[in-house]
């Protein structure tokens, strides 16, 4: 079966390899801040809930996904009083709750609003992904037709480490980060389990005739990466390349380019220890798992991760931008120079930084939040 064959192995190759962290490493170390001056920063909306995801829909609603279960609906640069109806039920506790919502390429003609969440109690619940046509008002909106179309089986008696971010390919499939659950890190390396994997689905949840795993003995078809621990955060760019972030543990947060049918290591590999100080295993680099583009050691807790490419900040074109919820920051990077130096937003705030997002506007956005509750914030330049 191929899940022994991964894991023999990787244990193989784990045994074979020294263990080594270098300050040389890409992504190793601090960043500097922003110059003054060059940027500005307008609060769009505050909430009372974490604000956990924004997304803008082609008619210009912004959505703010609240990890609460509500979703909130900015229009006309206004927060509406009433949150979005029709939400499905979500589990809200610790990290579980509403994590993200993202519009259909071809939301004009289908009005699809696709939704991820956990669903299920305390001793059984699970990464959810649903989909509702999305009806605006003169009052609001609401969602109508809401199907569930995937339940991950990756089902715990935890309330951590969902992942629980998507993006559309080019080819209008669909890519979902599904974590590991933070209690059952050994199954991010079992193909039978959806723990600590990126997903590949059509549009419908259903599988794609041409995932890397489909045909192999054992292995659950929807899986397009595996290794994975906490991607809170993944992007696409223009020329097609597909970035997430990794929520290490005490160290060891990653960049990644997402290729599929490839191993990216965890718990094998890290860069980083386990929150007690004690040792996860003794290897950064493992034989036949890919090593991410650059990483973060002391951590910065990645919260979610956006490419920017627009024309606003000339400078800042190509960059990519990573929310950090330890370090109260947006960082700022050039995956073309991992050894750059990488650049931080937002410090001056002293806030959490759960969501990065780029606009319809081509401005900048990030979510803070606090013991209060959460709020939007647009990033412009200085001028």
């Amino acid at each position: 079966m191929r899940n022994a064959f991964v894991l023999s192995s990787a244990l193989v190759a784990i045994l074979a390899l020294p263990a080594e962290m270098s300050a040389d490493t890409p992504g190793f170390g601090l960043a500097q801040p922003v110059p003054p001056g060059t940027y500005a920063v307008e609060t769009v909306a505050e909430v009372t809930g974490i604000p956990w995801d924004v997304s803008w829909l082609p008619n210009g609603d912004m959505l703010i996904a609240e990890r609460e279960g509500q979703l909130r609906l900015v229009r006309n640069g206004e927060l509406l009083s009433e949150p979005v109806s029709g939400v499905p039920e979500v589990f809200v506790k610790s990290q579980a709750g509403l994590f993200e919502t993202a519009a259909h390429p071809d939301f004009a003609e289908n009005g699809w609003l696709y939704l991820t969440y956990a669903a299920g109690t305390d001793r059984r619940n699970t990464l959810t992904l649903a989909r509702a046509q999305y009806v605006a008002s003169e009052l609001g909106a609401e969602l109508q037709n809401l199907e569930v179309l995937f339940e991950a089986e990756a089902y715990r008696h935890t309330a951590q480490h969902y992942g629980g971010r998507m993006v559309f390919l080019e080819d209008g499939t669909l890519l979902l980060t599904s974590g590991d659950g933070y209690a059952f890190r050994h199954e991010a390396q079992k193909l039978d389990s959806h723990f600590g994997k990126i997903l590949r689905l059509t549009d419908s949840g259903e599988v794609p005739a041409d995932n890397p795993f489909i045909g192999t003995d054992g292995a659950l078809p929807e899986i397009y990466s595996y290794g994975h621990r906490n991607h809170q955060g993944i992007t696409l760019t223009a020329d097609g390349t597909v970035y997430a972030n990794e929520h290490g543990a005490r160290g060891g947060d990653e960049i990644n380019v997402i290729e599929p049918g490839q191993n990216y290591g965890w718990p094998f590999a890290s860069w980083g220890v386990d929150y007690s100080g004690s040792q996860i295993t003794p290897f950064n680099v493992v034989d036949e798992t890919v090593q991410p583009i650059m990483y973060w050691t002391p951590s910065i807790a990645p919260g979610a991760i956006a490419a920017y490419e627009g024309e606003l900040f000339p400078d800042w074109q190509g960059n990519l931008f990573s929310s950090g919820l330890a370090t109260r920051e947006v960082r700022m990077m050039d995956p073309s120079a991992p050894d750059a130096d990488q650049f931080s937003l937002l410090t001056e705030l002293d806030a959490r930084v759960r969501d990065v997002a780029v606009g319809p506007d081509g401005y900048l956005y990030a979510t803070t939040e606090t013991t209060e509750g959460g709020a939007v914030l647009r990033i412009t330049p200085a001028s």
